[in-house]
């Protein structure tokens, strides 16, 4: 077999039946062969390797300060090309079976409070009434005022936000059709203050430079959107007008916060991860940290045993 070839049938697969896209791709292609350059110590090759093998360069990582993480991405990466080649019938084995995943640490999320983001959209809506600034500032204004209330209301990736067509929020719907990764769809609703927000925004859009463009969000950029970096430097600006750290708040820290204060409010951790877009459930459970103490008052509140507690 060769190598080069089966890894681009791989990635071939991989993008037509799994959508990955052009940089996991790319990753992917980089994991391999960096396996089968570290597999040439062991006189053998990505093909003919065996799972003692690959536990070794994996373990090599560990001794060159590699983050459990990055180890876990290669792992992820050799489990899904030797899974290929056993249903391509190239070859009769799984050498990647019994590796164990590195175990990580999961991040906490960074959360901002309510009143954090409350703040947050009431000066962002102010900001979006001044009538004491140029036309340019105006439209910017507005432009955030309706960013800022999607990303709260919604949850949705930076990414997704800033690519939304504008077809699907004409109309003021309840619910924006979003195609996350993998070309995953789902739907999320809109509150009633970001329909106000983005219809305010549509009314100025439709009569500016942009108002042909597809999207909700036009630029003159390559992609004909604006960049999420332009997004998160604006989103900083209005949180230290806010009193806010520009540190403590992006994109993602609202995208958190949504989720967090869903979960405080009582919301369902499986709707959390279909509104969120995440394909397994583990990566939603990052938040539950924010319902430990909710919990913890109540069964100390309402509790058999702790009402005997209180009573002795």
């Amino acid at each position: 077999m060769n190598l080069a070839a089966t890894i681009d049938n791989f990635l071939e697969m991989m993008s037509a039946e799994r959508g990955a896209s052009k940089n996991t791709l790319e990753a992917y292609r980089r994991d391999l062969f960096w396996a089968n350059e570290e597999l040439a110590a062991f006189k053998t090759t990505l093909l003919e390797t065996s799972g003692d093998e690959l536990a070794k360069i994996l373990a090599s990582m560990q001794h060159d300060g590699f983050a459990a993480t990055s180890q876990a991405r290669r792992l992820s990466t050799l489990r899904q090309f030797f899974q290929f080649l056993y249903a391509e019938g190239l070859r009769n084995d799984d050498p990647s079976s019994d590796i164990d995943t590195p175990k990580k640490r999961a991040n906490l999320p960074k959360i901002i409070s309510e009143k954090q983001v409350s703040n947050l959209l009431d000066l962002a809506e102010a900001n979006a009434k001044r009538e004491d600034v140029s036309p340019a500032e105006h439209k910017r204004a507005m432009r955030l005022h309706a960013i800022v209330e999607l990303l709260y209301a919604t949850g949705l990736r930076i990414s997704e936000l800033v690519s939304l067509p504008v077809r699907i929020v004409r109309g003021a719907p309840d619910f924006l059709p979003v195609r996350g990764k993998g070309s995953k769809d789902r739907l999320v609703p809109l509150s009633q203050k970001a329909k106000e927000a983005v219809s305010q925004w549509l009314e100025l859009r439709d009569k500016t430079s942009g108002s042909t463009s597809p999207y909700l969000f036009p630029a003159h950029a390559d992609q004909g959107y604006i960049a999420r970096q332009l997004v998160a430097r604006e989103l900083k600006a209005l949180a230290v007008e806010a009193g806010i750290s520009a540190h403590n708040v992006s994109p993602h820290v609202i995208r958190h916060a949504f989720a967090s204060h869903l979960l405080q409010h009582g919301a369902d951790l499986r709707v959390v991860q279909q509104l969120l877009g995440h394909s397994d459930i583990s990566t939603t459970q990052i938040y539950t940290h924010v319902l430990e103490e909710k919990l913890q008052s109540l069964v100390n509140e309402h509790h058999p045993l702790a009402e005997r507690s209180h009573a002795e």
